[in-house]
């Protein structure tokens, strides 16, 4: 396979912090000739007569020939490697110290300093992997739970490019005979040709959709759920971030209107990622700094994913109460009748009717509730499982902005279809189509657009 580039990269790619190893990367074509200028082995056996993928025990020497540190380094040749090039792995012992030491020793013979992301941008100017999986890459980096991280690896593996590649083998087959037929009129006819294409283009813009509908969850698995707590002062909102966090994150006082902002915390409830937003207790206040906390409590209650309304038990419905269930109603909520430990003065039959969200009985006090609460987050969500088997799901926002460009343009197909269109109307909207999808995979984007997507990963990955 061509190289794209001709010149050699490194950096340390594991964290830069103390540890039992650390990982220094070399990669280009000089990548051997390089590494033979700072490594010491037995026999002074030279790198670049070894066989790929072998493991060779040395020392990494600095300019007068002291030894820097004892290492092994891994030998894989282009095309056979994660970039495509030559490529040399050194690790070496974890220490801070150790590995700037090394990586300063390769740039002091001829590698330069790897730019964030760019092994990976190799990997895909290389053609080892597509757009798509590149951006897999770094979500497998950040994923926040097990099933962020399952996601990714489908994605890494090829799940989104084989869905992506498919739709496009169909739209260029179709474009390509339209054309054809365009171009040699006596020898191939369109005559009622768009009942024929018609419902192709209807399957693969149903396939489309099917991916669009996935983001949400997707979105949800990967970011977590955005899920905002609201009630009254002293309904026990703060405790319950507290015990959900497994943290004393908000101050906890008797005084109402205690919190005033928002305080986030992220945290995992059986494999699922919450994004916990304790807001401020929504009362009528003629605080000008409990009010502008109130507003911000309704604000983030608007765009939440999910709603935790806490009602204080022990105390009577009033109108704050009916604030709050308008505010929630027809959004995902779940009503938590907390102070479940003192007399009740509301039912919890009174609260489901009012709001037709599931009613929890909790103590956040005593710790009780809290099992049902996250498997009753967990079946609103996701059915109670969540499943990698067959399923694709979109968790990038620029793959889903493609396909629903993708989707128009194929609607514009259709309409173009039962208008009665000639059929080089079709082939424009479907080749819109086509390069959207293309996108995804890393096709007819700019040189900017994949410096910034390569920019936001870490350095040498």
């Amino acid at each position: 396979m061509a190289e794209f580039f001709d010149d050699t990269i490194a950096a340390i790619s594991t964290a830069m912090t103390a540890s039992g190893i650390g990982i220094v990367r070399v990669s280009g074509p000089d990548a051997f000739l390089i590494a033979d200028r700072v490594y010491k082995g037995k026999h002074d056996k030279k790198l670049a007569d070894q066989k790929a993928n072998t493991i060779h025990y040395g020392w990494i020497t600095g300019d007068k020939g002291e030894i820097l540190d004892e290492v092994l380094v891994m030998l894989m040749k282009a095309p056979h490697s994660y970039t495509g090039e030559n490529t040399v792995e050194i690790d070496c012992h974890g220490g801070v110290i150790a590995m700037k030491k090394i990586l300063e020793q390769l740039l002091r013979n001829g590698a330069r300093p790897a730019e964030p992301g760019e092994f990976t941008k190799r990997a895909f100017l290389n053609g080892r992997i597509d757009l798509s999986q590149a951006e897999a890459v770094m979500d497998i980096i950040s994923a926040k739970n097990e099933y962020a991280l399952q996601s990714s690896v489908k994605q890494l593996q090829g799940s989104v490019q084989r869905e992506i590649r498919s739709i496009r083998e169909k739209l260029i087959y179709q474009i390509a005979f339209i054309e054809s037929a365009l171009d040699d009129p006596e020898h191939i006819s369109v005559d009622g040709y768009g009942e024929e294409l018609l419902p192709i283009v209807q399957q693969a813009r149903a396939e489309i959709l099917r991916l669009i509908a996935s983001a949400d969850k997707g979105k949800m698995i990967s970011e977590g759920i955005k899920t905002v707590i609201v009630g009254k002062p002293n309904a026990g909102k703060s405790s319950l971030l507290n015990v959900l966090s497994g943290e004393e994150k908000a101050i906890v006082t008797d005084i109402a209107g205690t919190t005033r902002d928002v305080v986030e915390e992220t945290i995992n409830v059986r494999g699922i990622t919450l994004r916990l937003l304790d807001t401020a207790g929504i009362r009528e206040s003629d605080s000008k700094v409990e009010q502008i906390g109130i507003q911000r409590a309704r604000e983030h209650a608007q765009d939440a994913d999910l709603i935790l309304y806490v009602v204080d038990g022990s105390a009577p419905l009033d109108e704050n109460d009916d604030q709050i269930m308008e505010l929630i109603r027809h959004k995902k909520s779940i009503v938590l009748l907390n102070k479940t430990d003192l007399a009740l003065c509301v039912a919890p039959e009174v609260l489901g009717d009012k709001t037709g969200a599931p009613v929890i009985g909790i103590s956040a006090r005593e710790n009780q509730g809290i099992e049902a609460l996250e498997e009753c987050i967990r079946e609103m969500f996701f059915q109670g499982e969540i499943s990698f088997n067959d399923e694709v799901m979109i968790t990038n926002l620029r793959h889903k902005h493609a396909l629903e460009e993708a989707s128009a343009a194929l609607s514009m197909v259709e309409n173009s279809i039962l208008d009665g269109m000639p059929e080089d109307f079709f082939t424009i909207d479907m080749m819109g189509a086509y390069e959207a999808l293309g996108r995804i995979l890393g096709e007819s984007l700019g040189e900017n657009l994949v410096n910034e997507i390569f920019s936001k990963f870490c350095t040498g990955k």
